[in-house]
């Protein structure tokens, strides 16, 4: 029993040391790995290279998937390209099994120690995630090195050979029972590093081996599907299409099974090396079969998976991708969007807040306060989604990011809340007792708008390229929108001196909707407010300024 806790144990700490290196490396370079990504999907065979050079450092094909699934998500890559540069990743992980197949174990306590001493010192920063790495790099090899003690002692118990007499009995139940263990362990690469260990060692026999490394590759694309059930149509077809590559591997290797046992036992003596070479040809007869079969496979997967006519509805996130959040700067980028189309419905309702003063038309004023509660709903997911990525993940950068987006979403959802209330002051003080605004007072509430709805694509622009100039303008308009409402103010004053009677009819609301308006300026300008902060540019008087205080 001790025996058998202590194989268990460090099954658990190599798929542990997997885990801490793949999280880590996507922590350091994930939005450079993004942009290899997208770089490399011109052709075919870039493709395949870039899916091996990114697996290779992040030392998981499931991982790759979901980045490569989130780009074809939200339209960045084509289903053809993605399903290209995953053959290249199940070529890479392949490369790192037979790395990580090698005497490394001298190398574990160098890496631990170096790791943790990084990871300590330096823990929030880039340095401390590299630390991460090498920790996670040392357990794997220590893993390695138990796992090989335990199966040694473990094959002298009787129960023991009985149990692996069992499994040798059908090639389907390896394939099974390797795709099982790789869906539990969330890593092919942790599988197949442990069946070569179990064989090197006399646990398994050897064509036993090579069946659960066919069911391993199985159970890699199963894994990347069931990840990506909840999803949308398009993130969920580049696994589908990726599982459809390895049956189409499966039904070719495993006739091979026993011709490679054969004849490369006596080229490669060395069992372990024998088993995960065999994973190598696995997934390189995949990728060069499959390389030319992109197409066909991209098309019969989207007449499975056809994509929806999105609703018309606007409440719905389009951009919140579940399968992003194993990457912290993708599911950043994300949520970014995200923002961005709720701003777009907030614009849509200012556009319409001009419609109903100039035309009263109460049936658009109904619609658009109803899509106040879109804004609402769409706040609530950015922010659901937001928490779901763990602060710490994020490097310094990332980080202002991330409050930066919640910031501006808890601006645009004030802003349709302010919107909504412009609308039923409307309709209450002005269309029901059939009121209409003074010529010269609707020309300067129509100019305020105009300059409104300037400023709100400006804070748009400025929320996504970060661009010190613009922050700068829109700070400046602030500032100019101040002296539109006191000027403005003074002239109804006047008109209603001279007593004029639609002035005096709409004084109340007059008043009121430009200010208002002012509220909703000094909202959208606060999204200047962290740009020219990180930069130094804002004034110690403005550092004192709240950012999304309304003045």
């Amino acid at each position: 029993m001790k025996h058998l806790l202590n194989l268990l144990a460090a099954i658990a700490l190599l798929v542990w040391g997997t885990q801490l290196v793949r999280t880590g490396v996507l922590r350091v370079f994930g939005a450079n790995l993004r942009q290899f990504i997208a770089r490399g999907v011109s052709n075919r065979l870039r493709a395949v290279l870039s899916g091996v050079g990114v697996t290779t450092i992040v030392q998981s094909s499931t991982a790759t998937a979901l980045i490569v699934s989130s780009f074809v998500g939200q339209g960045m890559v084509s289903l053809t390209a993605a399903l290209a540069v995953m053959l290249g990743a199940d070529v890479g992980t392949s490369v790192m099994a037979v790395v990580f197949s090698l005497d490394l174990s001298w190398l574990s306590p160098l890496f631990i120690f170096v790791g943790v001493v990084m990871f300590i010192s330096r823990q929030d920063t880039t340095v401390g995630r590299v630390g991460r790495v090498f920790i996670g790099l040392g357990l794997m090899l220590l893993a390695l090195r138990l796992i090989t003690e335990s199966t040694t002692v473990l094959t002298q118990s009787p129960v023991m050979v009985t149990l692996l007499e069992a499994l040798t009995s059908d090639i389907t139940m390896e394939v099974l029972t390797g795709a099982l263990i790789a869906i539990i362990s969330y890593s092919s690469l942790a599988t197949v590093l442990l069946v070569a260990t179990l064989a090197a060692s006399g646990g398994i026999p050897v064509d036993v081996a090579l069946g659960l490394v066919i069911g391993a590759n199985l159970g890699s694309g199963l894994l990347a599907v069931l990840t990506t059930l909840k999803t949308s149509v398009q993130t969920r077809q580049v696994p589908l299409g990726n599982l459809m590559f390895k049956m189409i591997g499966v039904v070719l290797m495993i006739p091979l099974v026993n011709p490679w046992f054969h004849h490369m036992r006596h080229v490669v003596p060395d069992v372990g090396s024998l088993v995960v070479l065999f994973h190598l040809a696995f997934n390189t007869v995949v990728a060069l079969v499959c390389i030319l079969l992109t197409g066909k496979v991209a098309w019969l997967v989207q007449k499975i998976l056809p994509v929806q006519v999105p609703s018309p509805s606007t409440s719905r996130p389009h951009h919140l991708d579940a399968s992003a959040l194993s990457t912290p700067s993708l599911a950043i980028s994300c949520a970014a969007r995200e923002a961005l189309h709720q701003a777009d419905v907030v614009e849509s309702m200012l556009i319409g807040l001009q419609q109903v003063w100039q035309t009263d038309d109460q049936k658009l004023a109904e619609d658009l306060r109803k899509l106040d509660d879109e804004v609402d709903q769409l706040y609530s997911a950015i922010k659901y989604y937001m928490t779901k990525i763990s602060r710490a993940e994020l490097d310094e950068t990332e980080g202002r990011r991330w409050t930066d987006i919640i910031s501006f979403t808890i601006n645009m959802e004030q802003v349709g809340d302010l919107i909504e209330r412009v609308l039923q002051d409307v309709e209450d003080k002005k269309i029901k007792k059939g009121r209409q605004f003074s010529q010269a007072g609707l020309e300067e509430i129509n100019r305020m708008h105009g300059h409104l709805l300037a400023n709100l694509r400006l804070a748009m622009s400025v929320f996504l390229n970060g661009n010190v100039r613009d922050a700068q303008k829109l700070l400046e308009e602030k500032a100019r929108f101040r002296d539109l409402e006191l000027a403005y103010s003074a002239n109804h004053l006047d008109r209603l001196s001279e007593n004029t009677v639609q002035s005096i009819e709409t004084s109340s609301l007059h008043i009121d909707l430009i200010s208002d308006l002012k509220r909703i300026n000094s909202l959208l300008c606060s999204v200047a407010y962290p740009i020219l902060e990180s930069t130094g540019a804002l004034a110690p008087s403005r550092l004192r300024e709240p950012v999304g205080t309304p003045h």
